[in-house]
């Protein structure tokens, strides 16, 4: 007898978008900020800060932001289940029937609905609400540490790539091996996370390449404009 082992990606959906959106972030908004700082010609320290300043304010402003988001996003949840158990101590009849209904609603039979309630109030009542009637559970639950670690992270990953290409590069070419090294990392983030993720590979890399390039092409403009009217 063989076993299928099936493939699903919807539990890797969360910590995939934050890891992904964090590095394709940081890239990006490090890499504009340099080419719209190089676009001006100034010099190669003041490039390197630039960079540097974009990874670090960049990084703790996405922790912060994540963390908020997360925490509320935790009080909700904490509210709704101590919502709930309040109903299911007050009104146990009520709160069965309640489940019983999701189940019915999903197409099982009335007399089956209710067993599979009852049988699942019995094993545990409040996460079988948690999870049936509110929609919470072990994967989707909100951790805002975690998403706040995750977030400064992943978006300081990104932005190591810009930091690194404007020790080293050409100061003359700074911005076109800055928009060229950048266009392919997030090229490969949007290939590696669509692949992840279970979707058409080729379509996450063309969004990416379109809309990094319109970004770091406008703040390269915007540099450009300002470091020659000055």
């Amino acid at each position: 007898m063989h076993h299928h082992l099936e493939k699903h990606y919807v539990n890797r959906v969360g910590w995939l978008r934050a890891a992904v959106l964090g590095a394709n972030d940081g890239l990006l908004s490090t890499t504009s900020i340099v080419i719209g700082v190089a676009a001006a010609q100034p010099e190669r320290n003041t490039i390197i800060l630039a960079a540097l300043a974009g990874m670090i304010a960049g990084a703790l402003s996405m922790a912060a932001g994540e963390y908020v988001s997360v925490s509320s996003q935790e009080d909700t949840e904490k509210a709704d289940l101590a919502r709930e158990k309040r109903e299911l101590e007050e009104m146990p009849e009520i709160e069965l029937r309640e489940l019983a209904k999701i189940y019915e609603g999903r197409g099982v039979s009335k007399e089956t609905a209710m067993q599979v309630a009852i049988e699942l109030t019995a094993h545990d009542a409040l996460e079988a609400h948690a999870r049936d009637e509110l929609g919470i559970n072990e994967i989707t639950q909100a951790n805002p540490t975690l998403a706040a670690l995750a977030s400064f992270g992943s978006f300081a990953l990104g932005a190591l790539l810009p930091f690194i290409v404007s020790l080293v590069a050409p100061l003359h070419q700074m911005v076109y091996f800055q928009y060229g090294f950048s266009i392919i990392f997030l090229m490969l983030l949007g290939a590696v996370s669509a692949k992840t993720g279970g979707a058409p590979v080729g379509l996450a890399m063309l969004r990416i390449c379109f809309w990094g390039t319109a970004a770091m092409g406008i703040t390269a403009l915007v540099g450009h404009l300002f470091g020659t009217s000055v």
